[in-house]
């Protein structure tokens, strides 16, 4: 038994290293081209490695950065990112916490709207969600107006959908927390919002890390969503800005976007790798004690 067991770990082992380089060998392309000169990419080179005449430098890296505003389109990714993901986490933890504390029908109702949510196709409401975003407008008396196709309030839209999942998994994990902890808090004279953000909240941090790193890298790597609500022409996101290294009659620059699409996976690649023992743990307390 011991010998078979040794020998399925190994063919497992084996499987999934292989596997693994499935997955790693468009990454390492997109590694080795962006290295290269745009005639070398563009040839039967592109699938070989970088030599004395085909090696480029960081010269299209240089190019990535400086021809087509990537600075800004970086500001842009970062805000919307850090403003959504923050948003998701508080409200979502919040509206959770009432879900699973609070018993009734309103409670129930909410919870199966927020899992309906999740299966719902995005192509199914994007045309009106676009039309939403450019007419909803709101005037506070008449200082400001907001807008929702605007990078500082897209968040809202991102709120929105990102909040079946979050939800789904942080009901899982506040029903595991013991009700005896929160009393105690209120005995001690907190009141539901000290209880929460004192209490509740620090205990879920494995699922508040895994939520965060999940939705993170949806909202990062989006490219549907801020194309449908926002101003091109005023707003791109790093998604946004790797469609258009387009030159005279459509010729694309392979090798500036190839450097950018580099600069644009190593951000959520180092997130990804510094949190993902908390994905497992937030997963699986939002789906098996759920």
């Amino acid at each position: 038994m011991k010998k078979q067991r040794k020998a399925s770990n190994v063919v497992i082992t084996v499987f999934l290293s292989l596997l693994s380089l499935v997955y790693l060998y468009p990454i390492f392309m997109i590694l080795m081209n962006s290295l290269k000169t745009e005639r070398a990419i563009t040839t039967s080179a592109a699938f070989q490695l970088p030599t004395a005449e085909t090696f480029a430098g960081l010269e299209n890296y240089v190019s990535a950065i400086i021809s087509q505003g990537f600075l800004q389109s970086l500001g842009y990714s970062l805000f919307i990112t850090i403003s959504s993901v923050a948003l998701i986490l508080v409200c979502c933890s919040m509206c959770a916490w009432y879900i699973t504390r609070v018993k009734g029908r309103l409670s129930r109702g909410l919870y199966f709207l927020f899992v309906l949510s999740m299966v719902v196709p995005f192509q199914m409401v994007m045309f009106t969600l676009s039309q939403t975003a450019d007419r909803f407008r709101i005037s506070f008396f008449g200082l400001f107006d907001l807008r929702l196709n605007t990078p500082w309030t897209i968040c809202i839209i991102y709120l929105g959908f990102g909040a079946g999942l979050a939800v789904f998994m942080f009901c899982g994990f506040v029903r595991s927390v013991p009700v005896e902890v929160e009393e105690a808090s209120m005995i001690d004279g907190c009141n539901p919002l000290q209880t929460f953000f004192l209490i509740v909240m620090p205990m879920l941090k494995p699922t508040l890390v895994s939520v965060g790193i999940l939705e993170a890298m949806w909202v990062w790597n989006d490219y549907l969503l801020p194309t449908l609500v926002l101003d091109i022409k005023k707003y791109m996101t790093i998604p946004m800005l790797i469609q258009h290294f387009r030159g005279s009659f459509g010729r694309v620059e392979m090798g500036p976007m190839m450097a950018c699409i580099m600069l644009t996976i190593i951000p959520i690649i180092i997130v990804y790798l510094a949190g993902q023992k908390y994905i497992i743990k937030g997963v699986a307390a939002g789906a098996v004690k759920g």
